[in-house]
C-alpha cells in the first residue's frame, strides 16, 4: 500500500514515536510524506520515504494531488485541533479529497493504531476489490 504521513508541528514527535513502534509493519509499504515529518521519521526509523515539500510550502497539496490521482491508499495525518494552523485550508482540502476517493484517514494516534492493525491483518485490501486496477 501507499501510505502518506504528515503532522502538525506539535504532533511531529508523536508521529515519530508511532512510526518507531510500527516500523515493522510500515517497512512493508511505500511511504511518502511532507518534508520535516518525513525527515524526522526517516532519521528515527531508517524507513525510506518519498519526501515532499514541508506542509506550509505545498507538501500537503502534493499529497492531495497524489490522493486525487489514486496514488495514496492510507493517510496518517496527526493534527493539533487546539492550535490554529495557517495551512488549515490546505488541510481541509486534503481531508475532503480523502473522503471523495474513499481513502482511510487517521487524524490521531488512536485511529492510526486501529488502521495499522487492520493493515497488518489485511483488512484494508478492500480497495483492490473495489478498484482492481490498483
Amino acid at each position: 500500500m501507499n501510505i502518506a504521513i504528515t503532522a502538525h508541528d506539535s504532533k511531529k514527535e508523536l508521529m515519530v514515536q508511532f512510526c518507531i513502534a510500527y516500523c515493522g509493519i510500515l517497512s512493508h509499504h511505500n511511504l511518502c510524506g511532507t518534508g520535516t515529518t518525513s525527515k524526522l521519521v526517516a532519521e528515527a526509523t531508517g524507513l525510506e520515504l518519498t519526501r515532499f515539500l514541508s506542509g506550509s510550502q505545498g507538501g500537503d497539496q502534493q499529497i492531495a494531488a497524489r490522493v486525487a490521482c489514486n496514488e495514496v491508499d492510507l493517510l496518517l495525518f496527526f493534527r493539533d485541533p487546539l492550535t490554529m494552523n495557517p495551512s488549515e485550508t490546505d488541510n481541509a482540502q486534503l481531508l475532503r479529497l480523502c473522503d471523495v476517493h474513499n481513502i482511510p484517514v487517521a487524524t490521531n494516534i488512536a485511529t492510526a493504531e486501529a488502521l495499522i492493525h487492520a493493515l497488518e491483518r489485511g483488512d484494508l485490501d478492500w480497495r483492490n476489490i473495489v478498484n482492481p486496477k490498483r
